[in-house]
């Protein structure tokens, strides 16, 4: 699977944050996570069964496979972030936030994931038995 480069059309939000970005580059954002693993991002928007925040949004971080054909290999995901009357309004008032702070959502959702984990990546364990 190759690649495609567009110009930017910075005319279309601000890259500083993530609504932004994915408009003005017509790609989601990419980031390398604390685990070492390579992660996208989406805004994605679901029913909250409140009648007063109808709507929320939250992130959804497809982890891409580091061995193999290229693929997702799994992701992580946060809760609601922010909530609308419709599905338009939670997605774009999730889309206003700064590309800095999608980012600590991430490294909120690997730190989550990790919890009692053990701090060591298998990587490292292997290279260690050799």
């Amino acid at each position: 699977m190759s690649g495609q480069w567009l110009q930017p059309d910075h005319a279309l939000g601000d890259a500083n944050t993530i609504g932004g970005y994915m408009r003005v580059h017509a790609r989601p954002a990419a980031f390398e996570g604390s685990d070492g693993l390579s992660y996208s991002v989406s805004i994605e928007v679901d029913a909250t069964g409140e009648a007063a925040r109808p709507f929320g949004a939250f992130f959804l971080f497809p982890r891409w496979r580091r061995i193999g054909a290229q693929g997702v290999d799994g992701h992580l995901e946060t809760p609601f972030l922010a909530w609308g009357e419709s599905p338009g309004v939670a997605r774009e008032a999730l889309g206003a936030w700064s590309i800095s702070d999608t980012r600590q959502a991430l490294e909120d959702a690997i730190a989550a994931l990790v919890g009692d984990a053990p701090a060591r990546r298998w990587w490292d364990v292997m290279k260690d038995e050799s």
